[in-house]
């Protein structure tokens, strides 16, 4: 069902209630694929859905347009939640050229036949002119893929922004003065720690770029469309693209007999005695790695505990530690701990670990053999008010 942005420009997209994976982004609150059409003197689809749902997109463009009256699809990247359709309903718009930039089209040959499609490459700052109405693509390379760009109609003053400023929402309602705005911020800071954060260089680029426009409404290609609270978004934005971290401890801990539990929990006792700092705790065999992500970001100090199994961390721990490293999060100071019994081994690979990020540790890891006697547990205590201080400095 479609939704009017402006009179001639609408929301034809999907919502996605049911998906809870999104390659091991933990989708709570489901998706939407967000796709628009602008119904001018030449009629462009802005992006496409998922591939599953081609037929819904179809339906919902339908609902305003018939197929052959599409002159236009852009695409504005070639990941397969944007482009997978584009392989269903590019043979049912015969009068429709598909627009994009060259390194999408060497992307979208390694999913689909597109041999028998009419292509139109553009380069960054390239117009179309679609009547009343002109697109104008803005390259945005890495955010998050090397073709992605996104494209801006300056009589509306509307950017159509990729994954830029997305969320992952399933909802009946398409904009943001609709839906609380802490919430919307805290699904948005969701997405871009486990989307977006590698590439906060780029998103800066991105962010100059953006501030050469005239922008009153921001159309993402999932969750919904910004078009009141545009400042505090983009402030969010420009807050974790520089890498922003704030007086917080994270500690993530994995336990086989609550040893390392106790130990966790030390340390968080120690940073509560720190007036003005945040402390969470995570077990991380209970957490999701999007919840993790998400919590460590904006973190500066990151205490992380393991027992030993064979000799290795525990191996929800070392998806943890995979995980966290591709997103290259801004952690400063640290500190490793856990339990072991017969056999060591986790407590020295996280620390072994902490060197590979650049993370720093703020003293000798905290260990024990067996149960954490309370000798072990005040070590804890000291080792969580440092976290704190460092925390809070």
């Amino acid at each position: 069902m479609r939704t009017s942005l402006f009179p001639d420009i609408h929301w034809v997209g999907y919502v996605d209630w049911n998906i809870r994976d999104f390659h091991s982004y933990k989708t709570f609150r489901g998706a939407t694929y967000n796709a628009y059409l602008i119904q001018d003197e030449k009629v462009a689809l802005i992006d496409s859905v998922k591939k599953p749902f081609a037929a819904n997109l179809l339906e919902n463009i339908q609902e305003c347009v018939s197929l052959d009256k599409i002159d236009y699809v852009v695409c504005n990247h070639a990941e397969q939640d944007h482009a997978g359709a584009l392989a269903v309903i590019m043979p049912q718009l015969p009068n429709a050229t598909l627009v994009c930039n060259a390194r999408c089209v060497d992307a979208l040959k390694g999913y689909a036949d597109i041999s028998g499609w009419k292509i139109q490459t553009v380069a960054n700052g390239d117009t179309l002119s679609l009547g009343q109405n002109t697109l104008h693509f803005l390259f945005t390379p890495m955010v998050h893929w090397p073709e992605s760009m996104m494209t801006y109609v300056p009589e509306k003053k509307l950017l159509f922004s990729m994954d830029g400023f997305g969320q992952h929402i399933a909802s009946s309602e398409r904009f943001d003065d609709e839906l609380p705005l802490e919430f919307l911020i805290e699904e948005a800071k969701t997405y871009y720690a486990n989307i977006v954060y590698p590439y906060g260089r780029q998103v800066q680029t991105t962010l100059e770029a953006a501030a050469g426009l005239e922008i009153q409404m921001i159309a993402p290609s999932h969750g919904v469309i910004w078009r009141k609270n545009l400042g505090a978004i983009l402030e969010q934005y420009q807050k974790w693209s520089t890498r922003t971290v704030e007086p917080k401890v994270v500690i993530l801990y994995d336990t086989m007999w609550e040893s390392t539990e106790q130990m966790a929990q030390a340390i968080y006792e120690g940073v509560l005695t720190v007036p003005g700092v945040t402390a969470t705790l995570m077990h991380v065999r209970k957490t999701s790695l999007t919840q993790i992500a998400t919590a460590v970001m904006d973190a500066r100090c990151v205490a992380m505990g393991s027992a030993t199994l064979n000799t290795l961390p525990m191996p929800t721990m070392a998806a943890v530690m995979n995980y966290v490293q591709g997103l290259r999060l801004p952690v400063e100071f640290t500190v490793a701990f856990g339990s072991h019994g017969w056999g060591r081994g986790a407590v020295e690979e996280l620390t072994a670990w902490f060197a590979k990020v650049q993370w720093n540790p703020i003293g000798e890891p905290v260990k024990c053999k067996w149960r954490p006697d309370a000798e072990t547990l005040e070590k804890c205590r000291n080792a969580g008010q440092v976290l704190g201080e460092k925390a809070r400095s």
